[in-house]
This record gives C-alpha cells, structure tokens and sequence, in this order.
C-alpha cells in the first residue's frame, strides 16, 4: 500500500476506534449487569487499539518525515530569503552612502565646471571686445583717409575755382589772344621734333 491511501484512512479508522471504543463503554456498562461479555468486549478494544497503532505506526513516521522535511526545506528557503534581503539591504544602504558622496562630487564638478565656463566666456568677451576695438578703429581710420581725401577734393575743387575765377578777372581779350598764340607754337615746336 502506498502511503496516500494510508493517510486517507487514518482519520476515519481513529474516528471508528473513538465510536468503538464508545460502544464498548456502553456494552461494558450493560455487560455489569449481565455478565459475561465484557472480556469480549475489551478484547475487542485491544484488537482495535492494537490495529489503530499498528496502522499508525507505519503511517505517522513517513508524514512526520515528509512534514519535517518540508518545514526544514521552507526554513532553508526562509533563510536564504532572509540573506537575499539583507545582503540587498546593504546594498542599497551602500547605494545610499555613495549617493550622498556621489551628489557632493557632482556638486565640486559642476562649481568646477562653471567656473571654467565662467572664465571662458570672460575671455571670448575680452578676445570679441579687443576685436571690436580693432574692427572700430580700422574703420575710424579708413573714414578718416576717406574725410581727408574728400577733403582734399574738394580743397582743389575749390582752388580750381578760385584760380579760374581769377584768371578770368585778369584775362582781357588781348592776353588771352597770346596765350592761344603761344599755346599753338608750343604745340608746332613739338610736332618739328618729333
């Protein structure tokens, strides 16, 4: 037999010895007053008792093996569980510590980092600023020459005018006559040499 159909009948066979052993009370206590058959009566008890032990003592072991090992199995498991937690737990309790030293480096790097940027675009704003400076007074000077120039333009425009205005003041009608002269003659003189 197989110990499940053994475990299946284990409690209706104690339930059958309880009411046995009921009957045989009851019969014991009518038996006093007839007689005889309270030996039979206990000897049926005692087959019975003897039968529940025996059934018992081949069935109650093997479960108690079987139930021990599952509750040795689910303490393994429970302990193992429990390493698992708190090798977790440290884990995340040394997450937490190094977070904090993490969030402090992130700090110093970013000052750091500001800093740096900082100070370049103080330096790129100085470079742009001296560039502009240069650019400025590049075009400062060239507006100035461009000044002067038209200045100058417009100094001997002026010039030009006034000696035409005085030329033409003091040129009568008989000078001018010899300038053409002595303007045509110079131009004979080098046609000759040529």
């Amino acid at each position: 037999m197989s110990r499940m159909p053994l475990k299946k009948f284990t409690l209706p066979l104690l339930l059958l010895g309880f009411a046995a052993m009921a009957m045989a009370q009851e019969s014991g206590a009518k038996a006093e007053e007839t007689g005889p058959g309270i030996g039979w009566t206990w000897a049926n008890f005692a087959i019975l008792v003897i039968g529940l032990g025996y059934i018992a003592a081949k069935t109650l072991p093997g479960a108690f093996r079987d139930r021990n090992a599952a509750i040795q199995k689910g303490i393994a498991e429970a302990q193992q569980i429990k390493k698992d937690a708190e090798r977790r737990a440290a884990e995340v309790e040394s997450r937490l510590r190094d977070l904090g030293a993490d969030i402090e480096r992130f700090r110093t790097q970013s000052r750091l980092e500001m800093q740096q940027e900082g100070e370049r675009i103080r330096q790129e704003t100085a470079h742009e600023v001296a560039r502009l400076e240069r650019q400025a007074q590049i075009e400062i000077e060239a507006a100035g020459k461009t000044a002067r120039r038209e200045l100058k333009t417009y100094a001997a425009s002026l010039a030009l005018d006034m000696a035409e205005q005085r030329l033409r003041a003091r040129l009568d009608a008989s000078t001018e006559a010899g300038l053409v002269d002595s303007f045509i003659q110079d131009l004979r003189g080098q046609e000759s040499r040529n």
